[in-house]
Order: C-alpha cells, then structure tokens, then sequence
C-alpha cells in the first residue's frame, strides 16, 4: 500500500481488496502492451513500462486501487516485426468486457481504464458500452488529453509521428534511459494508410523497416519530463472530477 492508501492488486490479499473496496476506493486498470515493437532502438515492453509507470504516479497522489497492467491487446498493425503479438479485436474487447465484470461485481466503484494505445481505443470503448456497469466505467487515453495534445505540439520538431518517434522515445529516455538504444534510433514512416506496417516492400505504402512512425533521433529527456507532466496533469484532473 502507497503513502496515499493506494494499493495494488497483484501485491495484496483478498481481504484488503475487499476493505479498498468498501471505502470506496477508483478502480484503475492500466493497458500497455509488453509486445509490441517500438523500432530498433525502444523495448517491445514500451508501452507496458509506461502504463505502470502512469499507474505508480497517481497511486501516489490519489487513493487508489491499482490493478495489474492488461498486456495482451490488440494491436494488429505490428505483427510482421518478430516478437511482436495481438489478440483479435473481438478477443480483447470481450476479454476486457470481462474484466469490467470481474471488478464491478464487487462494488459500486469507479472504474478506470488507463489505455496507452491506439488501436485499442475503439475495443475498449465497446467493451464498456457491452458492460452492465457501463455508467461507471470510463476510457482514459492517455496521449489524448488537451494538456499532452498542446505540449506535443509545442515540444515536437518532427513533421509527423505516431509510434516510437520523438515523443515516445523521449518520454522513455524520461520514465528509463537505460532501455532506450539511442545509437540505433532511426527516422521512420510519416505518412501511415490504414492498415499494418510493412518491413518487406518498398512498394507498399506502409513500408517501414524500423517500424518506427516520426523521428525518435530528434528525441531527448526534457521533452519527456515535459510530456510527462502533462500527461499526469491530464490523468489527475479527470480522477479528480470522479473523485
């Protein structure tokens, strides 16, 4: 249990769950995945570590329950690069339908899902929807809030990203510099269509060898101190409205 009174499932017994439960404590599931590819210079666990990290931040500044981080998903534009896996959509959303049971049928608690993804904006928010407690649950995305949105913008030098690029490369070299390969960073895709990433032909409009979207080469660890603090800005505005 954090200083605030936070407490994280994975750590806990039943019985404490119960009592954080009973005092009516947010419910937070953090979504990252721990296979997914971030280029040649990020680890596959990328989005994992930043969910946790996320989730360990507001732990300390609100009383919370910290559920562990969900990190199979679906996250199909990523799966020609080896290491990498996704669900299907249908297998995450009924997957996270089921997670929202499992927590709400204990309690009239707030639920919050802490998503790092993109793809996996759209399964959640059926998911939700497809719940019986869907007037307690909320999606919070994490890159989307107005505060990241406006330092993006201000910090960014590269014309376009998405993935692996100068802001997640910083906020890594921020959250764990030790993980970040900045000598094998290169410049990557720009200009993504629908549909996965290509490492193979050149002719195919979503052909990225690196499988990195934008330009990680431009990041640095200010730029992620800056999005950071936004970013929990944004996060900690809207627990406190739930709150």
């Amino acid at each position: 249990m954090s200083s605030t009174g936070s407490i994280f499932v994975e750590q806990s017994t039943w019985p404490e769950i119960q009592q954080a439960i009973n005092d009516k404590l947010i419910c937070v599931v953090p979504i990252g995945a721990s296979c997914k590819e971030h280029g040649p210079h990020l680890p596959l666990n990328t989005d994992y570590k930043q969910a946790r990290w996320l989730a360990e931040q507001i732990a300390a500044r609100f009383s919370l329950i910290i559920w562990p981080v969900v990190s199979a998903g679906y996250y199909p534009a990523f799966v020609e690069y080896p290491g990498s896996w996704s669900i299907s959509e249908d297998t995450f959303q009924q997957s996270m339908v089921d997670i929202i049971e499992s927590i709400g049928r204990h309690g009239d608690n707030q639920i919050v899902l802490l998503n790092t993804g993109i793809s996996t904006i759209q399964p959640l928010q059926q998911a939700v929807a497809q719940s019986r407690f869907q007037a307690r649950v909320c999606v919070l995305n994490v890159y989307s809030g107005k505060r990241a949105k406006a330092v993006e913008k201000e910090i960014q030098q590269q014309q376009r990203g998405g993935h692996a690029d100068e802001t997640e490369t910083s906020i890594m070299l921020a959250i764990d510099p030790e993980c970040v390969q900045m000598e094998s960073a290169q410049p990557g895709l720009e200009n993504i269509q629908k549909g996965p990433l290509n490492r193979w032909n050149p002719a195919d409009p979503n052909y990225c060898p690196s499988g990195a979207m934008g330009d990680p080469t431009l990041a640095t660890p200010e730029k992620g101190q800056k999005m950071l603090a936004a970013i929990l800005d944004d996060i900690c505005t809207k627990i406190a409205e739930i709150d």
